[in-house]
C-alpha cells in the first residue's frame, strides 16, 4: 500500500476506534443510556434527565480524558524527538513528580479559593515541572550532549526523590487535602468540569499552531547535530522552546487528570510503529493514539469498579509498564 494511503487508513481507523470509545463512555455506568438515545441528546432531542446526564457529567469528563490523554502522548513525543531518547516520557524523566510536588505545596502553603483553583493549579503544575526537567537536563547533559540512559536515571531518581517527599508533606494535611493528593497519585481524573475542559483546550490551541510550523525543525533535530548546524539551526533554541512545550502540555494535563505515567512511552512508539518516524505523519497519529488509550482506561475503569471506578492511572499502568520492560529488553 502507498505511504500516503496507509497512513489516511490508519487515521481513519484510529478515529473509528476513537468514536466507539466515545460512544461506550456515554452509554454505560450506572444510568445506561441506549445509543441512539445518545445520539438524539447530543444533538439536543433528549429529555431532560438525559441531558442533564450526558452535558454536565460524562461530556465533560469524556473531553478532559481525550483532551488531556492528546497532550500528555504529544509531551512523551517531543521529549522523545529533541533528546533522541525513546525511552523519554514526562514520568520517566520526572516532569509528573515535579509538578506533584508543587502541587502539594500550593495546597500545604497557600490554600486557594475553589473558583481559582482551576487556574492556579495548572500555573504551579507547569513550574514544578519546567524545574525539574531543567535539573533533568542539566544533570544528564555534557560536552558531548544529552546521555539518553543517564537521563532517565537522573528522572526516575528525582522522580522518586520528590514523590517521598510529596508523601511525607502529606503527614501535615486534614484529611480533605491527603484524599485528594492520594487520588491525584494514583491518577484519577478529578478535573472533570467544564471549565478544567476550557483550560486545558486552550493550552492544546495555543501550543498546536506553534508545534506544526516546527515539524520539519523537528525532523532535522532527530539527525545528526552537524546537519541541523549546516541548515542554520540554533539546536539549543529550538530544544528549549520545544521543551518548554512538552512541558506546558505535561503539567497542565497532570494537574487535571493526576500522575498519569506511560501515555507519553506508549502513544509514540506505536505512532512510529505505524507510520514512521516523519513528524508530519507521526504527530497526529500520536495524538490520537493518546486520546484513544486514556479515554479507554478511563472508561475501563468506570466499569471494572462501579460506582467508585479504578482510576485511570492504573489502569494505563498496568498497560505500560509490560511495555516499558519490553522496550528496555529490546535494548531501546
Amino acid at each position: 500500500m502507498h505511504t500516503k494511503a496507509k497512513n489516511i487508513t490508519t487515521l481513519f481507523v484510529l478515529l473509528l476506534m476513537l468514536l466507539s470509545i466515545i460512544t461506550v463512555s456515554m452509554t454505560v455506568g450506572d444510568f445506561k443510556m441506549a445509543p441512539m438515545q445518545f445520539i438524539k441528546t447530543l444533538f439536543g432531542m433528549g429529555n431532560e434527565t438525559d441531558t442533564m446526564v450526558l452535558y454536565e457529567f460524562r461530556m465533560p469528563r469524556l473531553l478532559v480524558t481525550i483532551l488531556c490523554g492528546a497532550a500528555l502522548s504529544l509531551s512523551g513525543a517531543l521529549l522523545q524527538s529533541i533528546t533522541k531518547n525513546p525511552l523519554a516520557d514526562p514520568g520517566i524523566v520526572g516532569i509528573n513528580a515535579g509538578s506533584g510536588f508543587f502541587i502539594a505545596l500550593l495546597i500545604i502553603f497557600m490554600p486557594v479559593d475553589s473558583n481559582n483553583f482551576v487556574y492556579i493549579l495548572p500555573l504551579f503544575s507547569m513550574l514544578g515541572g519546567l524545574i525539574t526537567a531543567a535539573v533533568v537536563f542539566m544533570l544528564s547533559s555534557s560536552r558531548r550532549g544529552l546521555n539518553p540512559m543517564q537521563m532517565v536515571l537522573t528522572g526516575v531518581g528525582l522522580s522518586t526523590a520528590l514523590s517521598g517527599a510529596m508523601i511525607m508533606m502529606t503527614s501535615t494535611f486534614n484529611k480533605e487535602d491527603v484524599e485528594f493528593i492520594s487520588k491525584w497519585l494514583g491518577g484519577n481524573i478529578w478535573g472533570d468540569t467544564w471549565p478544567f475542559v476550557g483550560m486545558i483546550a486552550c493550552i492544546l490551541l495555543i501550543t498546536l499552531p506553534i508545534l506544526f510550523m516546527k515539524l520539519n525543525i523537528l525532523n532535522i533535530l532527530n539527525t545528526h547535530e552537524h546537519i541541523s548546524t549546516g541548515l542554520g539551526i540554533n539546536i539549543n533554541r529550538e530544544r528549549l522552546v520545544i521543551c518548554i512545550i512538552a512541558v506546558m502540555l505535561c503539567a497542565s494535563a497532570v494537574s487535571i487528570c493526576g500522575s498519569i505515567a506511560f501515555v507519553g512511552l506508549i502513544a509514540p512508539h506505536i505512532a512510529r510503529q505505524l507510520v514512521g518516524p516523519r513528524h508530519q505523519a507521526f504527530i497526529p497519529i500520536t495524538l490520537l493514539l493518546g486520546a484513544i488509550l486514556l479515554s479507554f482506561a478511563d472508561t475501563l475503569g468506570r466499569l471494572l469498579i462501579e460506582p467508585a471506578g479504578m482510576p485511570a492511572g492504573i489502569i494505563v499502568s498496568i498497560i505500560g509498564a509490560p511495555y516499558f520492560l519490553y522496550l528496555m529488553r529490546k535494548g531501546l
